[in-house]
């Protein structure tokens, strides 16, 4: 449920990227409403830890139900509430499915297990049983960027393993969660056991402050520590987003390496923590690649995300579109950096861009950039290309292209990030398979199987 709007209540109004026009509107939560929240997230916490994995599925997958009945209103919720196209938001919602279907599963199969304590000579002849309980209240903080999935992602797991969850979305897409809270009560969820707060970075840090009894975030490192001191001894989960490569190797498909680099770039207008950032090109096939890529590029046609034909929407906001801007003029003027098309931006609605002979320092890499850029490095040394990355200060997720065993073996080995694929792109993910990464990427992982175990504590009873 969302909280009730009071007559005091700071309304925060819900913008279209595309074309500035108000889509809805939402209550700024007070700290007391956060703290509020949590205590009645307390009482369904308490009802719920005793229901059984059958009960935790059918209501995951009741939830699911509403979601597919839901799926055309809830398509142009996040279309027109983040800017990205029509046909990306459908897929978004199909995931989100996917991914409470998935948690439903995972369920039922939240084992634990039996150690013998009499291992040693002298030992115990006693039996320890393991099993996982529920941590009880789980704070979830989602971004603009997959406003429904990414909030699916703490959701179901956190159902699935016997939790409350009280949620505060993003306040430049808040719309899609607040839809999903409604969708929920329609499944049945019993009362307060799923709570949607609205607000921005107060409402975070109240949230986080409060007892809770696990914080999940996704966002950015700068804020992730804020939240993190907030939240003391609370167990955190935090996905920090990436400056992801994709490297290209002589013996690679260049067609599908083209098509892969496209999309795990241009998706969302390149608003994706996973999204290729840096494309590391061996130089023996640096010409050929980039002149398909350039006419991939070409062919893309961006602006009006609700238009079926439309490949590529606007990032979210001005200010989104002035930061990307910015360290594109920078990597041009001071970095070498040589634009080979795009560069231009109308609004919110970015061209796809493309530059080479980016500096490894220069500002449209050596940060995270939300933004339909792509930028191109040249290397020679897998060996140094690989140090290269891991001397950055992200470690999310990498992409390689080759079907050279050997090279396989030594970018899976050597490469510091949370996850390598394989002839796919960093972007790819399948919503049961842990994600996430080191260093300023963040803490401990999403996908449904392993964070349930996340949202779970292990209970040792020996007898």
């Amino acid at each position: 449920m969302t909280l009730a709007r009071k007559a005091d209540t700071v309304t925060i109004d819900v913008r279209n990227p595309f074309n500035g026009a108000i889509v809805g509107a939402v209550g700024a939560a007070s700290p007391a409403e956060v703290a509020a929240a949590v205590a009645c997230g307390k009482i369904a916490a308490a009802d719920f830890r005793s229901s059984t994995p059958a009960m935790r599925r059918a209501l995951l997958n009741a939830l699911a139900g509403e979601i597919a009945k839901d799926a055309d209103n809830l398509a142009q919720i996040i279309s027109t509430e983040m800017g990205k196209t029509i046909r990306e938001a459908r897929n978004e919602v199909r995931r989100a499915q996917n991914t409470l279907k998935l948690s439903g599963d995972a369920a039922t199969f939240n084992d634990g297990e039996a150690l013998s304590c009499a291992i040693v000579e002298g030992g115990a002849d006693r039996l320890a049983t393991i099993t996982y309980e529920p941590v009880g209240v789980v704070g979830a903080i989602t971004p603009f960027n997959y406003p429904l999935n990414l909030l699916c992602h703490k959701l179901g797991p956190a159902i699935a393993a016997g939790n409350a969850v009280v949620a505060k979305p993003s306040p430049k897409a808040p719309l899609a969660a607040a839809r999903l809270c409604e969708l929920a009560e329609k499944a049945g969820f019993p009362k307060y056991l799923f709570q949607v707060i609205h607000g921005g970075a107060e409402a975070a840090a109240a949230l986080a402050r409060s007892p809770i009894d696990l914080l999940s975030f996704t966002g950015g490192p700068v804020a992730g520590l804020a939240l993190k001191n907030a939240t003391g001894l609370v167990r955190c989960l935090m996905e920090l987003g990436g400056n992801d490569p994709l490297f290209v190797l002589p013996d690679a498909d260049l067609d599908r390496a083209v098509a892969t680099t496209i999309g795990h770039r241009f998706e969302i207008a390149g608003q994706s923590c996973a999204a290729v950032k840096k494309l590391y090109l061996h130089a023996d096939i640096e010409k050929a690649f980039t002149a398909k890529l350039l006419a991939a590029v070409d062919a893309i046609e961006f602006g009006d995300p609700s238009q079926e034909d439309t490949d590529m929407g606007t990032v979210i906001d001005l200010a989104a579109a002035k930061t990307v801007a910015d360290r594109l003029s920078a990597t041009l003027s001071d970095h070498g950096g040589r634009l080979l098309t795009g560069g231009t931006h109308d609004g919110t609605i970015f061209a796809p861009t493309v530059i080479a002979d980016v500096a490894a320092n220069a500002p449209i890499i050596a940060e995270e950039t939300f933004g339909p850029i792509i930028a191109i490095r040249t290397f020679t040394d897998a060996a140094a290309a690989i140090a290269e990355v891991n001397a950055g200060s992200y470690g999310l997720q990498a992409g390689v292209f080759t079907n050279d065993h050997a090279l396989i073996r030594r970018f899976s080995r050597d490469l510091v990030v949370g996850g390598v694929m394989i002839n796919e792109g960093p972007d790819f993910r399948a919503e049961h398979v842990p994600f996430g990464g080191v260093k300023r990427s963040g803490l401990g992982r999403e996908g449904v199987r392993i964070a349930m175990r996340e949202m779970s504590e292990p209970k040792v009873v020996i007898d």
